[in-house]
């Protein structure tokens, strides 16, 4: 469904200072929302950037070409991120592309809101956690041979994950597992010097406003930082 008015996607208070020179993101659902203001923030800070999407085709071009006039370079893949061969094949592409993966975002996820939760169809739940945790494990997997020393991974959550939804029963369920997911492959890559974390995102608008905590965690100045849920909300102002 078209959301009106369209949030904004770009960040304009921001100066860009060059953070990601040089670095190569992968970002899913990188065609709208949050995933498409992440990918045009990583432009700005100098980053090229690989978008994986649906089916979105229109909208993944619109972000492509934002992001080629912030002077980056963008390749599209569209595609299920819940089957596992596409996403070793969208991180081949991204190598093939670029030569190189320093940073990958999980953004994709699904919701099958309803005040009944016996009234969600089975297949549907079924969705619902292929997309949102096994595409998430499906392309860390195929992206951990790649990431260098210094390299990210970032997971998007959500306060689901720590205030209860009578209506978003499933939601919670998988960014409650998101959250632990993150902490768990944090330990298991910090000899490697690859940090995990994730980021809970706030209800409001003005997306653009999560884009910065991406960035930070992304860049050298959350080298420091590793295996925590950065929560992140947009000021009212900004709605």
């Amino acid at each position: 469904m078209q959301m009106s008015p369209l949030p904004r996607a770009e960040v304009r208070d921001c100066r860009a200072r060059g953070k990601l020179a040089g670095k190569v993101a992968l970002v899913t659902s990188g065609d709208s929302g949050i995933g498409r203001s992440v990918a045009i923030a990583f432009a700005k800070e100098g980053a090229d950037v690989a978008i994986v999407y649906l089916n979105e085709h229109r909208a993944a071009e619109d972000t492509r070409q934002r992001i080629l006039r912030e002077n980056g370079r963008c390749v599209l893949i569209a595609g299920n991120v819940a089957r596992e061969d596409f996403c070793r094949n969208a991180v081949k592409r991204t190598l093939a592309a670029f030569e190189r993966l320093d940073i990958l975002v999980n953004n994709t996820a699904e919701q099958q809101p309803g005040p009944d939760p016996r009234k969600i169809a089975g297949e549907e739940r079924e969705r619902s956690l292929r997309t949102n945790l096994l595409g998430m494990f499906y392309l860390t997997k195929a992206a951990m041979p790649y990431l260098p020393a210094g390299g990210a991974i970032i997971n998007t959550t959500a306060v689901t994950a720590w205030r209860d939804s009578t209506h978003l029963i499933d939601d919670a369920a998988t960014t409650g597992t998101i959250v632990s997911f993150t902490r768990s492959i944090a330990r298991a890559l910090i000899d490697r010097r690859i940090r995990v974390n994730a980021v809970t995102p706030g209800s409001a608008p003005a997306l653009e406003e999560f884009a910065p905590s991406y960035a930070f965690l992304a860049a050298q100045d959350g080298s420091f930082v590793t295996g925590q849920a950065l929560h992140a909300k947009a000021s009212e102002a900004a709605a």
